[in-house]
């Protein structure tokens, strides 16, 4: 390949990309709304568990819904079942990411928390697979086109369709929230964020 032909790879897997995230607007629906209600009534913290590239997804995830206004941390699954899932309570929420949702350690932590009373909520491309079966609740997301993910298995585009499900979910609960900018400055004092205007 020249020069020109690489660049016009990359853009075409930009492309791809950028079409599968906006196509996500056209798949959120209840189960949202259900999700964003539930956050808000959660005594507890909201727990985000996911396995390889799902699992870089929830430490994200969690990182901006603390910014936020959200209490939550990221739970690693392979840990959570050597002794971490203790750190779950009947009173938090837990958000699990899995695109296929054949990730054993996934879904075993899912069924111990299930058992345990803990809700768990399944984000995943793959409803009747055996993760969303161990969930309480499930939200199904796709990515279209199929091949955003490279030769539509290493996940590349539907890591972004779930980080903007996540980033949408994010924004939501901020604004219900009535959590400001200077709300975010208070908890983030470093970096460019909080230099971003005085600190109240």
């Amino acid at each position: 390949m020249d020069r020109a032909e690489i660049i016009a790879a990359g853009c075409t897997q930009v492309r791809r990309q950028a079409t599968a995230v906006a196509g996500l607007a056209d798949q959120l629906d209840e189960t949202f709304a259900v999700l964003v209600e539930q956050i808000l009534t959660t005594r507890g913290k909201v727990v985000v568990t996911g396995s390889g590239t799902s699992g870089i997804v929830a430490e994200r995830f969690a990182h901006l819904l603390s910014v936020c206004g959200t209490p939550a941390f990221a739970l690693s699954a392979a840990d959570a079942l050597h002794g971490r899932s203790g750190a779950v309570t009947r009173d938090d929420l837990v958000i699990a990411f899995s695109k296929g949702g054949r990730s054993t350690e996934l879904t075993d932590l899912t069924a111990l928390l299930v058992g345990r009373g803990v809700h768990v909520v399944a984000v995943t491309e793959e409803p009747g697979s055996p993760f969303a079966a161990a969930a309480a609740s499930v939200v199904t997301l796709r990515t279209e086109p199929a091949d955003a993910d490279l030769d539509g298995l290493v996940a590349t585009g539907s890591t972004l369709v779930h980080a903007a499900w996540g980033d949408a979910v994010t924004a939501v609960l901020k604004h219900l929230r009535r959590f400001s900018a200077d709300d975010v400055v208070r908890g983030h004092p470093a970096g460019v964020v909080g230099t971003a205007r005085p600190r109240p």
